[in-house]
């Protein structure tokens, strides 16, 4: 049945984001019980697990830019807190956090955890690693909501906030080093793993001062592989055991090891001009939203590796699913009705897209093509080197256009709504009714639901899926596997080979 385009879908968007709008915290309080887990004796294995690192890149946290060694150094540092399969937080290193105001917020640590040399973790100790993290390639952009650090007592940290944002303790998973190194100039963590070498080798052996934890991987050989291709080649062979791939550069088909779908918080989006042209018009913009069908592009385009944005949010998370509004897939009626609503003739009907030379958008680039040219538009595409996509998406020579983002763990949607953002391009901040209802979220000023409604109406860029990565690993490796991003390893405890 055609859908009466304007007073039911906005009316259902304002029953479901209201009734569902996303709960604050009764207080502003939130604390967390210690979490300890013991672990039954189990049989040592010193020389099964392998993983492969880049010895030509750093293996300190705050140095490191490869993919590469930041899983490595999943297990041997620690953060205030991590975010789970549902980017909900779980504690670490932190028991506690609170908002004294809009742009304070503290948080308290844990007593008695040490690092791998035996000192104790201090309040001072992550203030250092925030300074260091902030400066980081890995963490520099999501600290950038993070003024400053300063410890308040030696297990209070006081953080200053940029700008109010009442998610910003979802920030807080850099990782907590020592400032010394131990006898060999490795950086020291209180993680689950500590670094080690030996007749010409570097491998992670158990840390000690970890208590309750007990694997079978008593000592972890580090393999030197830099390249990708090569690190898939090695899982295929068994040269390494396990290997997190986040197919940023498409999805691949060649592992031949098991595979596993990570939820990441990437969204692949339609940018779209917003001031100039055919695309300037609101009903236009509902309209090509309305004829993309979002299933297609994750199995089609992106090879199953991806979850539809049904939510500006990812639909993993809480706030996604409170906030569900798009369809997954096309409807090719409510998209006819909102173009003849935008009063253009077929005639006018001329939409270019502008998409990178990534094999993933460019698939999604030809599904959109054929989706929109089935409610009459005349689509052509316009494919560029990574240089001339990005000089042309900053000069806003494009109809629309594909793109992806990093949404940071806090969900802060300000890459499209301020005026630094770097996804801020084809959206006229001065006249956007959706920067002003996300503005007026962030500061408490109006609900959730306001911001979403606002967003259906103007459609300032189109959601399309939230991207996945993938974990491999081999396939006489054996155990329930949890690992998922930035807990790569999660219960790797339990993990064993025949």
């Amino acid at each position: 049945m055609i859908k009466k385009y304007l007073s039911v879908f906005l009316s259902a968007i304002v029953i479901i984001c209201l009734l569902n709008a996303c709960a604050k915290d009764s207080d502003n309080q939130n604390s967390y019980a210690p979490v300890t887990k013991e672990t039954a004796a189990v049989a040592e294995d010193e020389t099964g697990f392998k993983l492969s690192y880049t010895q030509s890149d750093s293996l300190n946290p705050f140095e490191s830019d490869t993919l590469n060694n930041q899983v490595v150094q999943n297990l041997v540092f620690e953060s205030l807190f991590i975010l789970d399969e549902s980017f909900e937080i779980q504690p670490m290193l932190a028991t506690s956090y609170s908002y004294s105001d809009s742009k304070t917020l503290s948080v308290t640590i844990i007593g008695g955890n040490r690092f791998s040399n035996g000192d104790e973790v201090t309040a001072e100790n992550v203030v250092y690693s925030f300074n260091n993290a902030k400066a980081s390639p890995h963490w520099k952009n999501s600290l950038k909501a993070i003024s400053n650090a300063r410890a308040v007592s030696s297990t209070v940290v006081e953080f200053s906030l940029s700008y109010p944002n009442p998610n910003a303790h979802k920030l807080l998973t850099f990782a907590i080093a020592s400032s010394k190194t131990d006898k060999k100039g490795y950086p020291i963590g209180s993680g689950r793993y500590k670094f080690g070498d030996g007749n010409g080798t570097v491998f992670l052996e158990v840390n000690k001062e970890k208590s309750g934890f007990n694997p079978r991987f008593t000592k972890i050989q580090l393999i030197n592989i830099a390249s990708a291709e090569s690190v898939e080649n090695a899982i295929n062979i068994g040269n390494i055991s396990y290997a997190f791939r986040d197919l940023s550069e498409g999805s691949t088909v060649k592992i031949q090891s098991n595979k596993k779908g990570v939820n990441l918080n990437n969204l692949v989006y339609v940018g779209i001009n917003n001031t100039a042209g055919i695309t300037k018009n609101a009903d236009i913009r509902r309209a090509i939203s309305l004829a993309i069908n979002r299933e297609a592009l994750v199995k089609s385009a992106y090879q199953g590796y991806g979850k539809s944005a049904v939510s500006v949010f990812t639909s993993s998370s809480k706030i996604g699913k409170q906030t569900a509004v798009f369809d997954k897939v096309s409807d090719t009626a409510g998209a006819k009705q909102a173009v003849a609503q935008s009063g253009y003739k077929e005639k006018d009907l001329k939409i270019d897209i502008l998409t990178s030379s990534n094999p993933n958008r460019i698939a999604a680039a030809r599904l959109i093509k054929q989706q929109l040219e089935a409610i009459g538009f005349k689509v052509s595409i316009n494919e560029e080197n990574a240089k001339a996509f990005k000089s042309k998406v900053k000069n806003r020579g494009f109809n629309i256009y594909i793109g992806e983002t990093k949404i940071p763990n806090d969900m802060n949607l300000n890459s499209f709504f301020s005026k630094n953002g770097a996804t801020r391009y084809g959206i006229n901040l001065e006249k956007s009714k959706t920067a002003k209802a996300y503005k007026g979220y962030l500061n408490s000023e109006n609900e959730i639901g306001s911001f979403i409604l606002s967003f259906t109406q103007e459609m300032p860029f189109i959601p399309l899926l939230y991207r996945q990565g993938m974990i491999c690993y081999s396939k006489s490796l054996h155990g329930d596997m949890q690992g998922y991003v930035d807990n790569y390893f999660s219960n790797i405890q339990d993990w064993y080979y025949n």
